[in-house]
Parts: C-alpha cells; structure tokens; sequence
C-alpha cells in the first residue's frame, strides 16, 4: 500500500503540500557585509516546517557554486548573490511576488 501524506490524504507521488507551501512563503532577500569586509546573503521567511530548508540550500550551493549553511531557519550563502538567489528560487517553485530584495 503506497504511503498517504497526512496533511492533504493524498498519496506521496500526487501530494501538492510542498508546491502550495511555496506559493504561500514571504521571503526576505538581503546581503550583510561580515568579518573582514566578507558580504553573506541571507534568505529569510521559509517556513521548516512545510518545506526541506536544507534542500532548498543544498540546491542554492550548487547552482551559485557557494558555501553556505542553515541557522534558525535562515539561509547563509557566501557572496553577493541576491539576485541570482531570487531567479533560482522562482526556477524551484516560489511565488516571484512574494519575494522581497534589499
């Protein structure tokens, strides 16, 4: 018996949580400068709790070719990438309007 997403009933294959949890997202977009003069870029206002953080990181890495981390449900990224980070987050499934730079 396929497994059954708790939220929506649904089975796993055909589960629309994540894709309507993304929609629903404010995200916050930002560069901070850092120790040493180092810029960080910061994405803030991703909920844990409906969508994977890490994934949604790990894929930011690798398309930005950056290091990064995840603390408290914020999005670390090494450099100035804001909006390289706000096209790949659109290209993932994220509402463009939500999305607010700094």
């Amino acid at each position: 018996m396929p497994d059954v997403c708790p939220k929506c009933g649904l089975n796993k294959e055909l589960c629309v949580c994540e894709v309507i949890a993304k929609e629903e997202q404010r995200i916050s977009i930002r560069k901070v400068k850092r120790r040493f003069g180092k810029i960080a870029t910061i994405v803030e206002g991703i909920s844990k709790s409906d969508i994977d953080i890490k994934n949604v990181a790990k894929q930011l890495k690798s398309k930005l070719a950056c290091g990064g981390t995840v603390k408290n449900n914020i999005i670390e990224l090494q450099g100035d990438h804001v909006q390289k980070v706000k096209d790949e987050l659109v290209h993932l499934g994220f509402n463009p309007g939500a999305i607010s730079t700094d």
